[in-house]
């Protein structure tokens, strides 16, 4: 048997989980979250992980039942992220595995999203859509790499709904994804707004400045249409990757893959082209640390280790970087 701890802290949450052999042990986290209108920044979202990181750890321990000589390796996210909560993360899990003199393994948050919902889900070779705040890609697995297909070519559509989110003032609790997915299914009329896919890539950020220029934000009509839209965007590039890859599955990770509108949409699109979809819920689609250990837990028994000098962070790590020696 084979148990990794995960460290994750790449934004604003913090999460640290077990794995052992496919099977999670415990996965707690807690979240910062910021007042209406605001985002939250890299210092702060740092200070926070600071504060609560170490409770994080006892309880992780605690729920599992485990004690530090029970753990083989200690994984954390090396990148990509927010910088001051990524060194925040890493320093306590270079720190952890000094003290129990276990080996250290960086591993790339996307790859976690994605081996994390493969784990869950038992998805084989699925097409991948990970959507997230800070990320946007479609992705397939070929020769012992996890290519992109398609990407935004600005910012991520998680960080399109935030700031839509923080123009209108709403909550960020639990997440303004999550209240604009509310606020959406109370809508009942689609306001047009601009479609930008762009080949096999998407653009988001004219769509809030069309919707801040022409005052559409103080409609009630635009939490539905901006999803319906920009959600849109995301199942036409899906299925255009499914057709080249000659894919029938497609498996969605990240924090907005846990809105059931998309997943919706994305189940018609698999219907009509007889194919699966999964997706995980708010457990495992949002950042934690469980997907760290699962990822970490794979490339350990790969032979993958982290020696302590190479154990820095990065803020950009893409995903098709990472060498997947752990599938055929």
């Amino acid at each position: 048997m084979t148990v990794v701890i995960g460290f994750e802290g790449s934004a604003n949450k913090i999460g640290i989980g077990i794995i052992r052999d496919g099977v999670v042990l415990s996965n707690p986290r807690r979240t910062y979250i910021t007042p209406p209108g605001q985002g939250f920044m890299p210092s702060d979202t740092a200070r926070h992980h600071r504060a609560v990181i170490l409770t994080v750890l006892k309880e992780a321990l605690e729920q599992a039942g485990l004690k530090p000589a029970d753990i083989d390796c200690v994984a954390y996210t090396k990148g990509p992220g927010m910088g001051a909560p990524l060194v925040t993360v890493a320093l306590v899990a270079r720190t952890v595995a000094q003290l129990w003199g276990k080996p250290l393994l960086g591993v790339n948050h996307c790859i976690g999203h994605i081996e994390m919902g493969r784990l869950i889900t038992n998805a084989n070779n699925p097409t991948v859509l990970y959507v997230s705040g800070g990320n946007t890609q479609v992705i397939a697995y070929s020769e012992r790499r996890y290519r992109i297909f398609g990407e935004t070519i600005d910012i991520a559509v998680g960080n399109c709904l935030d700031r839509f989110a923080r123009v209108i003032k709403i909550s960020n609790d639990p997440s303004p994804g999550y209240n604009i997915e509310q606020m959406a299914k109370k809508g009942s009329q689609y306001v047009e707004l601009p479609y930008a896919v762009k080949g096999m890539d998407v653009s988001f950020s004219g769509i809030l400045s069309y919707i801040e220029v022409s005052g559409l934000f103080v409609s009630a009509l635009i939490p539905l249409s901006l999803q319906e839209t920009v959600f849109s965007m995301l199942v036409e590039i899906t299925e255009r990757a499914m057709a080249h890859c000659g894919s029938h599955e497609v498996l969605i990770v990240g924090g907005v893959g846990c809105n059931l509108r998309l997943q919706e949409m994305m189940g018609v699109m698999c219907k009509e082209r007889g194919a699966k979809l999964f997706a995980t819920d708010e457990r495992f689609c949002i950042d934690n640390g469980a997907m760290i250990a699962q990822a970490g837990w794979e490339m350990f028994r790969a032979g993958h280790v982290t020696d302590l000098e190479d154990s820095w962070i990065t803020q950009r790590y893409r995903t098709d970087e990472v060498e997947v020696t752990w599938r055929d």
